[in-house]
C-alpha cells in the first residue's frame, strides 16, 4: 500500500463532507490521501476466500474527519476497486462511493506500478498511474504525529439512508516505511471535485496489515 497525501484548504474540502462531519485538520490545513494498494483474502467473516474474488487491487481518495460525537474517521471521496462483486458490494452494504476499475498492481524487486481506468459508473475513464519505490523501515522516531494522523485510522463514515452512519475498522499499526513516488499521472482527484496539486505530496508505503470492517451503526 502506497499512501499519497496532500494538503488542501480547509473550506475546499468540506464542500464534499456531508452534514454532520467537520473535517479535521493538521499544522492548519486538511489532507486528502490518494491510496493505491492491493486486497487479499477478501471475505465475509465465517466464509473462506473466493480465490477469483478476494484478491483484487484498490484505489482510494480520502480526507479525515470528525462527528458531532468528537469520534474520528476516513470519509471516502470515491473508491475504486478490480472487482465488479466489491464495487456492488460495497455501495450496497455500505453507502460508499465505489467504482468499478480495470486495475492492476505489479511489484518486482520493491519497484510497484498500480493502474486505473474507471468503468462503472460514469462517467468513465478517470485514471490514476502510479509507481512507488518501497523504502528502508521508518524508525521510531520517524513515526512523527503527522504519520498518525494520516494512517491510524479506526473508522468510517458514511451515509446510509439519507443518514450519517459510522464502522469500526480494526487493524494494527501500519509497518511504515519511505517511499519514493517515481511517476504520478492521475485525474481522480479532479472527478471528486478538488483541484489538482503541484506541490510534492507527503508519502509513506507499507507491506500491509490484516483489517476488519464491522457493520456500520447510526
Amino acid at each position: 500500500m502506497t499512501f499519497i497525501h496532500w494538503r488542501y484548504p480547509p473550506a475546499c474540502v468540506q464542500a464534499l463532507v456531508p452534514d454532520g462531519l467537520t473535517v479535521e485538520t493538521f499544522d492548519g490545513a486538511a489532507w486528502v490521501g490518494l491510496t493505491p494498494f492491493l486486497m487479499r483474502g477478501v471475505r465475509f467473516p465465517g466464509l473462506p476466500a473466493l480465490p477469483r474474488l478476494s484478491t483484487f487491487p484498490e484505489t482510494n481518495l480520502r480526507t479525515y474527519v470528525r462527528d458531532a460525537r468528537g469520534r474520528t474517521g476516513i470519509w471516502f471521496l470515491s473508491l475504486d476497486a478490480g472487482r465488479l462483486p466489491a464495487a456492488l458490494t460495497g455501495r450496497a452494504g455500505y453507502g460508499l462511493p465505489y467504482f468499478w476499475s480495470d486495475m492492476s498492481v505489479d511489484t518486482r524487486a520493491g519497484h510497484t506500478r498500480y493502474r486505473c481506468r474507471r468503468r462503472w459508473p460514469g462517467p468513465a475513464g478517470a485514471r490514476c498511474d502510479a509507481e512507488a519505490e518501497l523504502g528502508v523501515p521508518l524508525a521510531e522516531r520517524e513515526r512523527d504525529e503527522l504519520a498518525h494522523f494520516l494512517t491510524a485510522r479506526h473508522r468510517l463514515f458514511t451515509v446510509v439512508a439519507g443518514r450519517l452512519a459510522a464502522a469500526r475498522v480494526e487493524h494494527p499499526p501500519w509497518p511504515l516505511h519511505r517511499s519514493r513516488l517515481t511517476g504520478l499521472d492521475q485525474d481522480l482527484v479532479q472527478a471528486a471535485g478538488l483541484p489538482a496539486r503541484d506541490d510534492p505530496p507527503v508519502l509513506h508505503a507499507s507491506p500491509g496489515v490484516p483489517v476488519r470492517v464491522g457493520m456500520w451503526t447510526w
